[in-house]
């Protein structure tokens, strides 16, 4: 919501809050929504979907916008019914009924929400913050990491501070520096003036975000190959903690990767490269444990982070909305 109108609105900000307050409802009834809180969870995720819908169509009313609430409100109408029907049945019956439910909401979205007597919404029809929406994905980003900085101190908590542990927590904060380094390398600075530059922004707020979700997923991984490190430190390093503590990082590198040629369509060498060496060196890394492991991870950061350094001192800065340099990353 907040992507897509002011949230200094007193109306938007009464509907944000109502979501939140349905939300929070949500992930209290969401350990049980498949045995007795299932009505409950559904009950609400659907007042959540419908209320919002009927809510923008009141606040926009004679707006352009409004025909997509409708077209919204009527697919959710739609997928109420799998919806409450699911969490009045049980077990492999309530899965199939919600699968159908999410099926259709996906299937209205990739279709742009076709309705009879109104057709279909167009992408245009949608603003976008672009100054919100780019700092909205730097505080997720920045929260994550902090996740990540959390579960390292409780791995910690749980194991003691030996030598090789310790130097495990030093890798692992090294390695959430330069993550955080690499993040806020110009790409996302820029984000928002080649978001309100560009002929289709809401194309570019979409893959932004889901260059976000592929980074975030890497922090999570990286978060899970930290504390076998801590935990393991000097052990024997199986093939799925390899997996585990390079992905992480190749997965933020892919993100980041996704992210920069969306802003400024092309890609730096080095992003490929990084992953390219992380999958060759694998097989080597079985022969040590998980904390060497763990330092060539950052050591390749460490490489891509120096060169981000070194190539913003040759350019200045330059964005896709301006005809942007094809050779800046």
């Amino acid at each position: 919501m907040t992507d897509r109108f002011d949230p200094q609105r007193p109306p938007i900000q009464l509907l944000v809050i109502s979501i939140m307050g349905g939300s929070l409802v949500m992930a209290a009834a969401l350990p049980g929504a498949f045995g007795d809180t299932g009505l409950v969870f559904a009950v609400v995720y659907v007042a959540i979907q419908l209320g919002r819908s009927i809510f923008l169509r009141l606040i926009l009313r004679g707006h352009e916008l409004q025909r997509r609430a409708v077209r919204v409100l009527f697919w959710f109408g739609v997928s109420a019914v799998p919806w409450i029907a699911g969490a009045l049945a049980h077990g492999t019956t309530r899965g199939l009924l919600w699968t159908l439910a999410v099926a259709v909401e996906y299937g209205a979205f990739v279709l742009h929400y076709p309705t009879p007597g109104l057709g279909r919404s167009r992408e245009s029809e949608l603003p976008v913050v672009a100054e919100h929406l780019s700092e909205r994905y730097r505080q997720f980003f920045i929260v994550a990491l902090g996740e990540l900085i959390l579960l390292t101190g409780l791995a910690v908590t749980g194991t003691g501070f030996t030598t090789d542990r310790t130097a495990a927590v030093v890798v692992s904060f090294a390695t959430t520096v330069l993550l955080w380094r690499i993040y806020i390398h110009r790409a996302g600075q820029l984000l928002p003036a080649a978001i309100a530059a560009v002929p289709d922004p809401d194309r570019l707020a979409r893959s932004a975000s889901y260059a976000h979700l592929v980074m975030v997923a890497g922090i999570v991984v990286t978060a899970v190959g930290d504390q076998l490190v801590i935990v393991q430190a000097l052990g024997q390093t199986r093939p799925a903690w390899i997996a585990v503590i390079l992905g992480g990082p190749a997965l933020f590198m892919a993100g980041r990767a996704l992210f920069e040629y969306e802003v400024f369509k092309r890609v730096p060498r080095d992003r490929p490269v990084a992953l390219f060496v992380l999958a060759a060196m694998s097989p080597a890394l079985l022969l040590v444990p998980p904390l060497l492991v763990a330092v060539a991870a950052t050591l390749v950061l460490a490489l891509n982070a120096v060169s981000d350094a070194t190539r913003a001192g040759r350019r200045p800065p330059s964005h896709r909305g301006h005809q942007a340099d094809h050779r800046d990353g």
